[in-house]
């Protein structure tokens, strides 16, 4: 039964959210690959494409798209996912996963590429004018104070 960990980022305002699935909601997600896109009910989202940019698994080994299949291996690197050398040149033997979502990932990041367009707001019915009636206050004096506006 694969339970994944899903962080969806929007490039547009900055924010990402998280949000856990599992059973047959995560199921689609099972056998796609880093790159591709898929849609974005898968989270929550309906109406908006999402793209695969990686992941990691339980013990948080991170996904690298240049290692095909869902495996585990000790690669080579020179820098990229993975590693970061310190001195240029620097290359080291990592554990890195495949490019594959298998039943292993446990978290799988996505970006929003496009967004539900939202419906068309209809229009707004235009309110019922109440005919103005002048007011009349029958207990109205005359102010004594000359008002300061006009002076």
């Amino acid at each position: 039964m694969a339970k994944f960990k899903l962080v969806v980022s929007d490039h547009e305002t900055g924010k990402s959210k998280s949000l856990e699935i599992e059973g047959a909601q995560a199921q689609p997600l099972v056998g796609r690959r880093i790159g591709e896109t898929v849609d974005g009910s898968i989270v929550q989202m309906p109406g908006a494409i999402v793209k695969i940019t990686g992941g990691s698994d339980k013990d948080g080994t991170p996904m690298r798209p240049s290692v095909h299949g869902g495996v585990r291996t000790a690669i080579m690197l020179s820098g990229g996912v993975g590693y970061h050398p310190k001195l240029e040149g620097e290359r080291k033997r990592k554990l890195v996963r495949g490019n594959m979502i298998t039943d292993d990932i446990y978290q799988i990041n996505l970006k929003i590429i496009e967004k539900a367009k939202k419906p068309a707001k209809a229009p707004k019915k235009a309110a019922r004018k109440v005919s103005e009636k002048p007011s009349v206050k029958s207990s109205a004096k005359p102010s004594a104070k000359p008002s300061k506006r006009g002076a």
